[in-house]
Order: structure tokens, then sequence, then C-alpha cells
């Protein structure tokens, strides 16, 4: 069966180029699509209803550089795409990690010697994140075998990766159970995408999101859930995530060109926008908003 993934990667790839680019590498929740033990998902016999975790890759084809956004349980798959359309090889030039929970980390494990054995693969985080790299096993082999090259971010501060390319961490409200969870702007010559996956509730974060969405020209934002129904038999309150229909309702007396910015990411296998022919996708499209697919590409 053709990879219905790899198509699309394979079609962006035929599109017309530009000199710093982002690509959805991944858009699904940490479990990814079809996700652990759920028997029944169509996706378990369809390739083209597959979900890889969230992830963005970007390019700078004027400095030969590229940088990986999480380090998932698809690393491999995701490095290869991103490696394949920057036409290079190797560990990424910089891997930017937004916190501690399996979806977004673990594929750093691929790092090791183990596997790929690489060589100061430079990984940038916010501090708590670092150190508990630094300090927790198996991650602090790769820190003492140098596979991997800890690089420290502090919140707000820009880290200027070539001279076309820069990427700023903030910190958003997150289950913190081991670190701290980031947010990042990447910025280039052209416009500034902001990619925060995970966030509690917009309500709990100092900053608005209104301002964020106005301030950037694309916005990636949690769409872990669609809504409060999603989940029978489960009381939805006490789980936090900003619920699509929420952000959209939040969005909606915007102006088109402003909610056309937001483009939902992170879904849980139980969204029904992972479906491109959902009722739940159209009404997002309807109203003006936009839902991330692998494959998109974006010139910077």
């Amino acid at each position: 069966m053709i990879d219905m993934l790899a198509g699309a990667l394979l079609q962006a790839v035929a599109m017309p180029q530009c000199d710093v680019e982002l690509v959805v590498l991944g858009v699904a929740q940490d479990g990814g699509v079809p996700q652990v033990n759920v028997q029944d998902d169509p996706a378990w016999a369809d390739d083209g209803l597959r979900r890889r975790v969230v992830s963005l890759g970007v390019i700078d084809r004027q400095a030969g550089t590229r940088y990986l956004f999480e380090a998932t349980p698809d690393f491999r798959t995701q490095l290869h795409d991103l490696n394949a359309q920057a036409d290079l090889s190797g560990a990424p030039d910089g891997i930017f990690l937004t916190h501690a929970h399996i979806g977004h980390y673990t594929g750093l494990m691929l790092l090791g010697f183990e596997s790929m054995s690489a060589e100061a693969a430079p990984v940038y985080s916010l501090p708590m994140m670092a150190n508990f790299l630094r300090s927790n096993g198996p991650w602090d082999q790769l820190v003492r075998y140098e596979n991997i090259d800890l690089q420290v971010m502090m919140a707000e501060q820009r880290v200027a990766l070539t001279p076309n390319l820069g990427v700023t961490a903030f910190e958003v409200p997150h289950r913190r159970e081991y670190a701290e969870t980031a947010g990042f702007k990447i910025d280039g010559p052209n416009l500034s995408v902001i990619f925060i996956p995970d966030i509690d509730r917009w309500a709990e974060w100092d900053t608005r999101i209104e301002d964020i969405v106005a301030e950037n020209e694309i916005v990636y934002v949690d769409a872990t859930f669609f809504d409060d129904h999603e989940l029978p038999g489960r009381d939805m309150s006490a789980i936090p995530h900003p619920r699509v229909a929420e952000t959209m309702d939040l969005f909606q007396d915007q102006p088109a060109e402003v909610r056309q910015r937001i483009r939902f990411i992170h879904y849980n296998h139980t969204n029904p926008i992972r479906f491109e022919d959902s009722a739940e996708t159209q009404d997002v499209l309807a109203r003006g908003f936009r839902i991330a697919r692998e494959g998109e590409r974006v010139c910077l």
C-alpha cells in the first residue's frame, strides 16, 4: 500500500523551494494516530489515516542548515523527511524541545550510541528541561557520551541561528512534573511563526493569545481536543488544554485575516479534525481557521 504521508511529503518536495522554509512533520498528540491499544482505529488498516506526533522542521538553504522542533517517537521518519527536503544528512543543526512529556523528547534516544551515535547534536530548551536531561537516565548518557550538546535558552531571549533565522522561547502554563513548558517564536526574513503545541488554558497564561496572533503571521496552537464531549465517561473539565471550539469562539469576532493565522495542531486520536472529511474539519475551515497537516510548507 502506498504510504499517503510519504506521498504528501514527496509532493511538497516538488513544490518551488524558498531560502528559509518551515515544514510540518507531525500533527498528532503524543501517542500518535493510531494510538496504542485502540484496536478499532481505521488507521491500522489505512496508512493514509495515520498521523505522526507533533513536530516542525525549519530549513535555511542559504546557510545549509536545518532544525527540528520536538524529538518525537516518530523521530526516525521525521528526520529522514527533513533531511530529504534540505538535501542534507546526519543529525539536525539544532533540536528544540518544548517539555518533558513523552511525545516531545523521547526521540532523543535515537541519537544515542545504540542507534545514530550522533556527535554533539545541539539540543535547545529552557533551563529545567535541560537539567532534567542532564540529571536523569537514560538521557544523561546522551550528555556524558556527547551525543547531544545541551543549549540552555532563557525565556524571551532570541537565539540567532543564522543571519536569516532566529528562535525565541517563552514559558506557557502546562503540567510540569519534570520541567517547564516552552512555546517558540520562529522568525525568518519575512515572517514569524508561533508554536504552542501544549498549554493548559489560555486564561492561565499571563500573555494574551489575542496579542500573540496579532503580532505573528502564523500561529500553531494546541488542538488536543475538539470540545468537551470527546471522551465519554470522563470529566473533561479536569483535563486541561484549550478546546478547538473554545479557541474558535475566542477569535470568532476577529477579522478573517486574523482567524486564518491560527493553525490547529497536536490533535488527539479522538479529535475528529484528524479526518480531512469530517464535519468538524469542515466547521473549522468554514469559520476561517486552518488545520495543520503533514507536509504543509511555509516560506519564512
